[in-house]
């Protein structure tokens, strides 16, 4: 009796299990299931942080908030419809079906050799970190409200169809565009998004002080970003392989050159090489090389690295010299840095028949990205103020987001 229930067991039980391991590798699993946790670190608390820094004292609970919301907003909003709209199977070129809703027709099983559900988590703070990125360029002015709201907007309308085209089987991906690791699904997107609600918003009550509050915090979350990108990077190779390996080391060496470049730059500038300054670099430099991290050579990812430091710490001037606010630099560094990393990764990749014939078609898929992402961020914005408002009073505004929209503040007497 005894070895029947056993037998029993092993039906019932061990059989499924094996199944489902079939087709698993342990080490690309291991790999990803980091990776995964390293992303997610990148947004909370990496970005809070160095967002977080870089406002003024009475808005740092806000801006933090943010990031924090956006990971539980985005969490939700994937499993329900942003995944299957991003990666279910569509003859359409622009949008993926709705075969995954709600997770649907997921089982746990092997995509390659990791589990679906991984994928799904893994893509998932691809997702959140896009969206969290975007509220730099509207800090310390944002209703939270209408933010929610359009946090899972953007990500559903805007984000979604946008990795399907590049990731999902778009029209991006088909005409043969690299992107490793989202330089236009995630960096584009969200500089141009930036740039759209910075003119939508306008400008703070009182925009003259930029001055960071606390730049220990702005390194601290510099260098979790810096970390947590190897797992952004290194993890979209997808296994515990050859190019995990090569786009580690290309991203090291991007955000090492970034820093050297922008601090140069300061140093021309200013006559000083500030600390922000060099953590802004890092991230310029992180952004720059993801696009091109798995299709270029170390030494193309240094130049691509140190020419992003200087171009994106220059163009931290645009804002200035066309009127519009963008609090913590997104457009500069996730639009300017995303965009010459994508023209970049067609001159250097390798392995390619002409870099001639890739840098169109990059310039193309840039192209595309920035027009459906800027037509799209302005009807959802357009909507949301009409019903709501986009941004809070001015006294709201002067006592501080802390206060008036969270009713904490971060400093005590």
């Amino acid at each position: 009796m005894r070895k029947f229930k056993n037998i029993l067991f092993a039906m019932v039980f061990l059989l499924p299990l094996n199944a489902f391991a079939e087709g698993i590798d342990s080490g690309d699993t291991a790999w990803l299931l980091t990776s995964t946790a390293l992303v997610l670190m990148m947004t909370i608390p990496g970005l809070f942080l160095f967002y977080g820094g870089l406002v003024r004292k009475k808005n740092v609970l806000s801006t933090i908030t943010h990031s924090f919301a956006a990971a539980a907003l985005i969490s939700v909003s994937w499993v329900l419809i942003g995944y299957t709209l991003a990666f279910g199977g569509s003859e359409s070129q622009f949008v993926g079906s709705l075969d995954h809703i709600g997770l649907k027709n997921i089982i746990g099983a092997a995509s390659g050799t990791i589990p679906d559900y991984l994928f799904v988590a893994f893509q998932a703070t691809f997702a959140i970190i896009t969206v969290a990125l975007i509220t730099g360029a509207i800090a310390e002015r944002a209703k939270f409200g209408s933010y929610v709201l359009f946090a899972v907007l953007w990500s559903t309308l805007i984000y979604s169809p946008l990795c399907y085209w590049v990731w999902g089987g778009g029209w991006i991906g088909s005409m043969g565009a690299l992107d490793f690791a989202g330089g236009t699904v995630v960096h584009m997107s969200s500089g141009t998004a930036a740039l759209v609600a910075a003119f939508m918003y306008g400008r703070r009550a009182k925009s003259s002080s930029n001055t960071p509050h606390n730049v220990p915090f702005v390194v601290a979350g510099a260098a979790l970003l810096w970390v947590g990108w190897f797992g952004f990077n290194a993890g979209s190779a997808l296994g515990a392989n050859a190019d995990a390996a090569l786009a580690f080391l290309n991203t090291n060496t991007a955000a090492a050159a970034a820093v050297i470049g922008w601090m140069l730059s300061e140093w021309v500038s200013k006559g000083v090489p500030t600390v922000v300054g060099a953590a802004s670099g890092a991230i310029a430099g992180l952004v720059a090389i993801t696009p091109a991290a798995g299709f270029v050579d170390p030494i193309s990812s240094l130049y691509i690295g140190l020419i992003a430091g200087i171009i994106c710490s220059y163009a931290c001037s645009l804002k200035t010299q066309f009127g519009f606010d963008d609090t913590l630099d997104v457009v500069a560094i996730h639009g300017i840095g995303g965009l010459w990393g994508t023209i970049a990764t067609g001159i250097f990749a390798v392995g390619i028949a002409s870099n001639f014939a890739q840098v169109v078609i990059q310039m193309k898929a840039a192209a595309g990205t920035i027009i459906f992402v800027a037509i799209g961020t302005y009807i959802i914005l357009f909507v949301i103020d009409q019903l709501f408002g986009l941004r809070v009073d001015e006294e709201s505004e002067t006592k501080g987001l802390d206060i008036s929209e969270h009713g904490n503040e971060a400093y005590g007497d």
